[in-house]
């Protein structure tokens, strides 16, 4: 019997918009680190689910245990959908979001409006334990803003403007964040999946 999600990630932010997404399941949600387990892998993938697929092979579970990961990032038109699979990495791991940030907005300084068109994506991947591997998709457009905007979410948050809302993704509050996101929507067409073999 199937009794705990492990989800691969140490990131503190995504792991509370897992845990409060996943919460009906009825099922344990850990990350690694509630699990004991460590992992580093490398993401060689060249798209968002060859990477998500990737990271959940490399956790080690029982057959109680199913393993989800995602990998998501930024796309922006204008960059030829930079910096996309290598968000996390963009201008080096240990750069800090706030320089990543005024980088694109520094190379969009010419762009105005729909110009500045992005979107946030992101694949989940579930590996069950009887070796199946599910994936779901999930993308929200939006603009870059001009200057970064809110103290919430993370990484890219304070840049990317969602227009019918007219703030930025770091503006909202975490429901709305969750009804809205790339990965709230990825994890709500998962979780329906899941529901199917549960």
């Amino acid at each position: 019997m199937i009794d705990r999600i492990i989800f691969a990630t140490e990131n503190p932010g995504k792991i509370r918009e897992v845990k409060a997404i996943l919460a009906d399941l009825g099922l344990e949600v850990l990350s690694l680190k509630e699990a004991g387990l460590t992992t580093n892998v490398a993401e060689t993938g060249d798209t968002f689910e060859a990477n998500a697929i990737l990271k959940v092979k490399a956790v080690a579970a029982d057959d109680h245990t199913i393993v989800m990961a995602d990998d998501s990032g930024l796309e922006v038109d204008a960059l030829g959908k930079e910096p996309g699979v290598y968000s996390a990495r963009y201008l080096g791991e240990d750069t800090s979001y706030r320089v990543k940030n005024q980088a694109i907005i520094d190379r969009l300084s010419e762009k105005t409006g729909l110009e500045r068109s992005a979107r946030f994506v992101c694949v989940i991947a579930a590996l069950l334990p009887n070796g199946n591997i599910l994936t779901a998709r999930g993308t929200i457009e939006g603009v870059i803003g001009y200057e970064e905007r809110g103290e919430g979410g993370f990484g890219y948050d304070p840049i990317f403007m969602v227009p019918e809302l007219g703030r930025s993704t770091a503006e909202l509050t975490a429901e709305e964040k969750n009804a809205i996101s790339h990965r709230g929507r990825a994890l709500t067409e998962m979780k329906e999946k899941l529901r199917g073999i549960l």
